[in-house]
């Protein structure tokens, strides 16, 4: 069975919404996932895309690909993230 994260679209036609899915490579674009990791909302201003990166890391380890558009995003999360940790509690 091989596993891919990819986007699956659950938005309407004007407010896309995007779940960030690990799915079997054969099923459909909106099929059903092996489990939810994510959301990304191309419209939000900030930081559009959520990701649980244990369960990013967890399903890379296991040898899940992810697309290219979602390895793309995966680098900006982490670096986002590593930002965040960076920068020291304001207080």
């Amino acid at each position: 069975m091989a596993l891919k994260i990819r986007l699956t679209k659950v938005g309407s036609v004007h407010q896309p919404l995007y779940r960030v899915v690990v799915a079997e490579a054969r099923s459909r674009r909106d099929g059903a996932a092996v489990e939810t990791i994510g959301t990304y909302r191309p419209g939000d201003k900030g930081s559009p895309i959520n990701l649980k990166m244990d369960r990013v890391e967890y399903w890379l380890s296991k040898g899940a690909l992810p697309t290219n558009t979602m390895h793309s995003m995966i680098k900006k999360a982490r670096r986002s993230a590593a930002a965040k940790a960076e920068t020291p509690a304001a207080s």
